[in-house]
C-alpha cells in the first residue's frame, strides 16, 4: 500500500497465521461441502427429483474419508454422474487434498512456498520436509500406476461378465475403490442393493486381484518407496517399512485363521467348500483393516466373529497409507511396550533398533482417542435408537477407522445418529492426533515445574 508517498509492504496474508492441522481438517471440510452439492443435484440421483441434503452429506463424507458407509446403493440409486462424483471424492480423499493441490501447482509450474510443503508434510505425515515435492510425484504416479494395473487385471473377468463398456466401468471404479481402502461398489444391479461382492465369494481370480489392491493401498506411500529404494531387500529397509510389513502380513493370516475357526461351524462360513471357506477368511481379515469391501453375509456372523473384526477395524492400515484406523505401527508399538514392560527393559526395541521414549505416549494417546470416540458414540447411538451395544459398536469403530463395513443399521439410523457417524468417519480419515491438534491452542510445548513423586499403576 501507499503511505504518505512510500510504498510499505503489509502481511495481509491469513493463511500463514492458520495452523496446518487447520488447514488440512478445513480442506477435508470444504472437499465433503462441495461433494454434498453435487450430489444433491437432481443429475445425480436416479428417477425423479433428488436425493436429501443430509443423505447427500452422509455419503459424501464416506467417499471423501474413504470409508464406505452408505444410506443407499451406489449403483441403484446414483446415475452415472453420481458415481463419478463419489468416485472422484474417494480418489481425492485416498492420496489426499494436498497431495492434488502440490500436484496440480507443479504442473502449473508454480513455485511450491515453504507453507504448503510444511501442509503436506503433515498431511501424509512425512517424516520431513525434504524432498516433499519428489514424494508428492512419486504417490501421485504409484498410486495411477496401481490403480490402473489393478483395473486391467478386473477387466478380465468384467468384461466377459458384463460386456466392454459396463465392465471396462466396473474394473476402474472398483480398483480405485479398492486401492483407495474405500469399500464402494457397483454389484447392486447383479446381486442386489448394498450386496458388496457376495456374488463373487468364489472367485479366486477377482477376491485376490481386489485383496492385493486392499493390502497395497493399506501399506502407505513411504513403504513403496522404501521397497523400491531398497530393491526389496527387507534387511535395508527402514524400521518403519519393517514394522509395517511384518505386521500386516501376520494379521492377514492370523486374522484369516481366527475367523476360520470362530465362523466355521455355524457363523458366515456356515455351508461353505472348505476351499471357499479358506478364500472367503482370507478376504474378510484383508478387508477388515479399513477396506470396506464383504464377500460374506455379515449378518450371520457369531458374536465373537463380531468382536474380533471390531478389533481388526480399530487396528486398520498403516501411517501414510490410504488406509484408516489407529494404524499398524500404533498397534505394533502398544505391542512391544508390553513386553519390554514384561522383560524389564527401559527402552522400546524391534528388529535391532531402538525408538523414541515419546512414542508409547503418542500411540496410547491414538489409541484412548479411538476407544473414548468409538464406545462413547456407540453408547449415544444405542440410547437413541434402542440398539444393541455390540451392533453400534461395530459401526462406529467401522466409521472411525474409515473401514466401512456393516452389520446393516446404517441405512436406518436417524439424523443425530448419521451426524455422529459423519463425524467419526472425518476424525478417523484425518487422524485423531490431527483433529486433537486442530481444536488445541497454539501454545508451544511447556515443561512442568512441579515436584515429581512416583504413583503406583497395575
Amino acid at each position: 500500500m501507499i503511505y504518505r508517498g512510500k510504498r510499505v509492504k503489509v502481511q495481509t496474508n491469513i493463511w500463514q497465521k492458520i495452523s496446518p492441522m487447520k488447514m488440512i481438517l478445513g480442506g477435508y471440510c470444504l472437499i465433503v461441502l462441495i461433494g454434498t452439492l453435487l450430489l444433491a443435484l437432481p443429475v445425480s440421483t436416479k428417477g425423479a427429483g433428488s436425493t436429501a441434503l443430509s443423505d447427500c452429506f452422509f455419503t459424501a463424507t464416506s467417499a471423501t474419508c474413504v470409508t464406505g458407509l452408505v444410506r443407499f446403493d451406489t449403483f441403484t440409486h446414483w446415475t452415472i454422474f453420481g458415481q463419478l462424483v463419489i468416485l472422484c471424492l474417494i480418489q481425492i480423499g485416498g492420496v489426499g487434498f494436498m497431495t492434488i493441490a502440490i500436484l496440480a501447482l507443479v504442473l502449473a509450474k508454480k513455485k511450491i512456498g515453504l507453507n504448503q510443503r510444511s501442509l503436506m508434510q503433515n498431511s501424509i505425515s512425512a517424516p520431513q520436509i525434504g524432498g516433499i515435492v519428489r514424494m508428492t510425484i512419486f504417490i501421485v504416479l504409484g498410486t495411477l500406476n496401481f490403480e490402473l494395473a489393478g483395473a486391467v487385471l478386473l477387466a478380465f473377468d468384467f468384461v466377459p461378465r458384463f460386456g466392454w463398456g459396463r465392465g471396462i466401468y466396473f474394473s476402474i471404479f472398483h480398483s480405485i475403490s479398492a486401492f483407495c481402502n474405500a469399500g464402494f461398489d457397483l454389484m447392486g444391479d447383479t446381486t442386489g442393493p448394498c450386496s458388496s461382492l457376495t456374488g463373487l465369494v468364489d472367485n479366486w481370480y477377482v477376491n485376490i486381484v481386489i485383496m492385493l489392491l486392499i493390502f497395497i493401498g493399506g501399506l502407505g506411500f513411504f513403504v513403496w518407496h522404501d521397497v523400491r529404494k531398497n530393491r526389496g531387500r527387507f534387511k535395508t529397509l527402514r524400521l518403519h517399512s519393517k514394522m509395517v510389513l511384518s505386521i500386516s502380513v501376520f494379521l492377514v493370516f492370523a486374522g484369516a485363521v481366527c475367523f476360520y475357526i470362530l465362523e466355521s461351524s455355524d457363523g458366515m462360513l456356515a455351508g461353505m467348500s472348505f476351499s471357499d471357506k479358506v478364500l472367503a477368511s482370507l478376504f474378510q481379515s484383508v478387508t477388515a483393516r479399513t477396506a470396506g469391501f464383504n464377500t460374506t453375509d455379515y449378518g450371520k456372523m457369531t458374536e465373537a466373529g463380531v468382536f474380533f473384526m471390531i478389533c481388526l477395524m480399530m487396528i486398520g492400515g498403516s501411517t501414510g497409507s490410504t488406509a484408516g484406523g489407529m494404524k499398524t505401527t500404533t498397534f505394533y508399538v502398544l505391542c512391544v511396550s508390553v513386553f519390554a514392560t514384561f522383560g524389564r527393559r527401559k527402552n522400546i526395541e524391534a528388529f535391532g533398533r531402538r525408538m523414541d521414549e515419546n512414542i508409547t505416549r503418542t500411540a496410547s494417546c491414538v489409541f484412548m482417542t479411538y476407544l473414548i470416540l468409538t464406545t462413547g458414540s456407540a453408547i449415544i447411538i444405542s440410547a437413541i435408537e434402542k440398539l444393541p451395544l455390540l451392533t453400534v459398536l461395530f459401526e462406529t469403530v467401522s466409521a472411525m477407522a474409515t473401514v466401512g463395513l456393516t452389520l446393516g443399521i446404517t441405512a436406518t439410523v436417524s439424523m443425530p445418529s448419521k451426524l455422529i457417524l459423519a463425524f467419526l468417519m472425518l476424525c478417523g480419515r484425518v487422524g485423531s492426533i490431527t483433529m486433537l491438534l486442530a481444536f488445541s491452542s497454539e501454545k508451544k510445548v511447556k515443561t512442568s515445574r512441579f515436584p515429581l513423586e512416583s504413583v503406583q499403576v497395575g
